[in-house]
């Protein structure tokens, strides 16, 4: 397999954006939450300002998609760039006035930026031969790695960086990473449909959302999504505010879980090749248990770490393979639309269970809220076996 040398230099843009946009946003998952918690004259709504960026991406990401298929990736990524950079000055003023309600409407525009960012995987996915997708998604994700270090290191710089207003330095950062971000995007190439793909018969997205490998491709990234949010958002205020530990302590387990996010990407792509989506799918949800188990074990640093850890490798590999099935649902001249579709499905449930997070955690605990999530997995992990049978028994069928 020959890959062009366009198409590499296209994935590469793609996961430096990645990895601009990730810092902005583990920076944002270690600040929003403490912050929100000091500010917040309800502490219940501690984790209201992350969850607006949920709720952010579940707004925007359909419409992106879609705007995206008539004016191009490139315009798309660029406008997105910038609702980040209101975001940033909009939670920097914030801080400055001590106002909780206007550091959600910051994190609502960065979830906004967010619901365009969603799509960097699967642009990678568009600009490169059926054979390099999987591997093109996974890459682009790899940015991430990067990102988790350099967004927490930003975190604590900026904490202090501002002696007038503490954290104020750290939405500095947040606004420099989407410039720079919208300046790499201007050097994108990615070509348009061609007459021919234009001309593909593009069914009712209807029609499309009832295949079950849709089905189950969106419903392997939307939980391992919602549950990753759900115990990633508590996590800083469980550990800083529940368990007496330090910030500095909540930063380091939020980057290790960002590596264990991102890191698996370097090689999540070629085992998809080898083993194929369902399999990988299956052993990311079986490592999001694990994570469970690990969380119940006990209330230490390194309990939180290694079950973030867990958490974030199998977010990778079953967020991963659930886009990769996505791509079997569509033809090219209906990627639009259906990419929307589920992403816009990911992240409106998403969103609702991070708007929970912080009430759950509040006036239950952080054990609970580990018990909570163990449903959602087993309904997940129920449907991909099922479907990986089907797929199977069809194929063991005669001709």
């Amino acid at each position: 397999m020959t890959i062009a040398w366009s198409e590499k230099r296209n994935v590469f843009l793609l996961a430096v954006c990645q990895m601009l946009f990730g810092s902005g946003r583990t920076l944002m998952v270690v600040t929003a939450p403490v912050i929100a918690y000091t500010i917040a004259a309800d502490k219940a709504l501690a984790t209201l300002p992350m969850a607006l960026v949920i709720v952010g991406t579940a707004i925007t990401t359909f419409p992106a998609s879609i705007y995206m298929g008539r004016a191009g990736r490139k315009a798309g990524f660029i406008f997105g760039t910038f609702i980040g950079t209101g975001g940033g000055l909009v939670c920097a003023t914030a801080v400055i006035v001590g106002d909780f309600w206007l550091l959600c409407l910051g994190t609502l525009l960065f979830g906004a930026f967010a619901g365009f960012g969603q799509h960097y995987r699967f642009a990678a996915a568009d600009s490169v031969v059926k054979e390099f997708r999987s591997t093109a998604i996974s890459l682009v994700l790899a940015g991430g790695v990067i990102a988790s270090l350099v967004g927490s290191e930003l975190a604590k710089l900026g904490k202090d960086l501002i002696a007038s207003d503490e954290f104020l330095g750290a939405y500095v950062f947040l606004i420099a990473t989407t410039l720079l971000a919208a300046a790499v995007i201007m050097l994108l190439d990615i070509p348009g449909l061609t007459p021919s793909q234009a001309a593909e018969i593009r069914r009712p997205l209807s029609q499309i959302m009832r295949q079950p490998v849709f089905a189950v491709a969106t419903v392997a990234a939307l939980v391992s999504q919602g549950t990753m949010n759900l115990l990633m958002t508590a996590t800083p205020i469980a550990m800083v505010f529940k368990c007496g530990l330090s910030f500095n302590d909540s930063a380091f387990v939020i980057a290790w879980h960002g590596v264990g996010m991102f890191a698996p990407a370097f090689f999540t792509g070629n085992l998809i090749k080898r083993f194929g989506e369902i399999r990988i799918i299956t052993i990311g949800f079986m490592l999001q248990i694990a994570c469970v188990a690990t969380a119940l074990s006990g209330i230490g640093v390194t309990q939180f770490w290694f079950a973030m850890v867990l958490l974030g490798i199998g977010w990778n590999f079953a967020f991963t393979g659930g886009s990769s099935l996505l791509l079997q649902a569509h033809n090219v001249a209906e990627r639009a639309k259906t990419q929307g579709a589920m992403n816009v499905l990911i992240y409106a449930c998403v969103a609702v269970g991070s708007l929970s997070s912080g009430a759950l955690l509040h006036y239950l605990s952080w054990a609970w809220l580990n018990i909570l999530a163990l449903p959602l997995i087993a309904v997940a992990l129920t449907a991909t076996l099922w479907y990986g049978a089907t797929v199977r028994r069809a194929e063991a069928r005669p001709a």
